[in-house]
């Protein structure tokens, strides 16, 4: 982690890109990571925590009808918050994080270390399905920086 921060800072600042967040799971870890560094502001726009679905529906502008057929924890909801947030902020990436991350709340087709993770540009959205395992606080930090490798390499 120490390295891959270091590097989106300098990616994002060299090609002048701008980005803003839309967690669910992480509750706001991804943002907080993103800016932990000196600089940031450069190209972090916005961070929004959706945990419920009626954030997702009211401020991400995710219908609702999407929500009851895909559930909260899946591609295509994660897709449209990343999505959504980047043209809620204007940016020019939008991050989007949707999961179980427990002890609770899983289910036999979405045990609980379910994640889904989506970067989107104007032009593409990438979207991730991951299964990770340990405590909740575990799940949330490697979702995180899951979120940033997948960051990485779309730019």
């Amino acid at each position: 982690m120490k390295r891959i921060l270091p590097q989106i800072h300098r990616l994002l600042t060299q090609k002048q890109k701008t980005l803003a967040t839309a967690e669910s799971c992480t509750g706001g870890e991804l943002s907080r990571l993103l800016t932990s560094l000196a600089g940031s502001s450069r190209f972090f726009i916005l961070g929004v925590v959706a945990y419920h679905n009626r954030a997702k529906n009211e401020v991400l502008k995710i219908p609702s009808r999407l929500i009851i057929k895909n559930g909260a924890v899946s591609k295509a909801i994660a897709s449209s918050m990343a999505q959504n947030i980047r043209r809620l902020a204007g940016s020019d990436l939008g991050l989007g994080i949707t999961g179980i991350a427990g002890p609770t709340g899983g289910a036999p087709a979405k045990p609980v270390g379910t994640v889904f993770i989506a970067v989107s540009s104007p032009d593409k959205t990438i979207c991730r399905k991951f299964l990770f395992s340990g405590s909740r606080a575990a799940i949330r930090k490697i979702s995180a920086l899951k979120t940033l490798q997948l960051l990485k390499s779309f730019i």
